[in-house]
């Protein structure tokens, strides 16, 4: 095990696990510290609210694995129709040496029909998932059973320092994918801004495969983020869980209830937890006391749906062009393959 550090001064710890799999990772004490500040400040703030990449340690992401697999959640089928009928047409887009970059690392099904494509193209691949839940250790693990000689760098950090650590590995052109519907998770600005930042860290030769959740009847959307399992509820709440695990908080989690709700103003789903009486909840770690009122609502997580005219507006303004885009049998989704311009 060795350190890293980047121009913006984070220091990385290396793990090699084998001679192709190595992954690194910010100091414990950082990030630690950054989950503690930004949960004590969000949930301080009026209206209360968690960050929605809080909800992806290892029972979140397990938890979002098997949403994924409910009848109601369509995204997750959609886009896998899209990416298994697309094999052919994105190979003449793509360069014979490139790289994929993943912006997150879930169960790698979507993840191995892109390799699969690229396999198909070049004898040797270099996969680097980006993540900042050490899920990904498992998940490229995964990856490196099934794929003997696949050379994978795994950064477990946001996705703009993963960035950044991808754009001074080499000159190789990179496919930076952005799959499933976490854009959606950006208000209108941060999704800008995000998307600026990808531009701009890309080199003329990369590509940019990004996902987005279509505008659709209100019914459907309502059954996939409140299905009859309860699953979702589960994955909603977890962040609370999580919170009492690594922050010491006394969150009881009876008292709070998954709530989701379709804001076609907004055009977003809104999620939350709503709490179903008074309570104070205690971060001792903090010497913090939280006053949360009944019907009080936490937001956990905004998912904005789109017009194809959003879409082209919003990455022109990131100087990314289309190159193509491809949709499943239902126009529910989207996949857009993009470029610096």
């Amino acid at each position: 095990m060795n350190s890293k550090t980047l121009q913006n001064q984070i220091t990385y710890q290396k793990t090699m696990i084998n001679a192709n799999l190595k992954y690194f990772k910010p100091s414990t004490a950082k990030k630690q510290k950054t989950f503690l500040d930004e949960i004590t400040l969000s949930l301080n703030n009026k209206p209360k609210s968690i960050s929605p990449k809080f909800f992806y340690d290892e029972t979140g992401s397990k938890l979002f694995d098997e949403i994924c697999s409910l009848p109601e959640y369509y995204l997750y089928d959609s886009e896998i129709e899209i990416l298994s009928n697309i094999k052919t047409d994105i190979k003449s887009y793509i360069d014979s040496e490139i790289h994929l970059v993943e912006l997150g690392s879930g169960s790698s099904i979507k993840t191995r029909i892109l390799l699969d494509t690229l396999y198909s193209l070049q004898t040797s691949v270099e996969y680097f998932p980006i993540d900042i839940s050490d899920i990904l250790t498992h998940s490229t693990q995964e990856l490196s059973s099934i794929y003997k000689d696949l050379k994978i760098t795994g950064i477990i950090d946001t996705y703009e320092n993963g960035l950044n650590f991808i754009e001074h590995y080499d000159d190789k052109p990179n496919l930076v994918s952005f799959l499933g519907s976490s854009f959606g998770n950006f208000n209108p600005n941060e999704g800008i801004d995000f998307l600026r930042t990808i531009s701009a860290m890309m080199k003329e030769s990369d590509l940019f495969l990004i996902g987005f959740d279509l505008k659709k009847d209100e019914s459907v959307l309502h059954n996939a983020y409140n299905d009859s399992k309860g699953v979702t509820a589960k994955f909603n709440l977890n962040v609370l869980k999580r919170i009492n695990t690594e922050l010491n908080a006394d969150f009881d989690l009876s008292k709070f209830a998954h709530h989701a709700v379709y804001n076609e103003l907004q055009g977003r789903i809104e999620m939350y937890l709503k709490s179903l009486c008074t309570q104070t909840v205690k971060i001792p770690d903090v010497n913090m006391s939280i006053n949360v009122l009944k019907d009080e609502l936490i937001h956990t997580e905004n998912s904005y749906k789109f017009s194809i005219s959003q879409i082209e507006s919003k990455l022109e303004k990131a100087s990314i062009g289309i190159n193509k885009i491809w949709y499943d049998s239902r126009n529910y989704f989207a996949l857009v393959l993009g470029q610096k311009i």
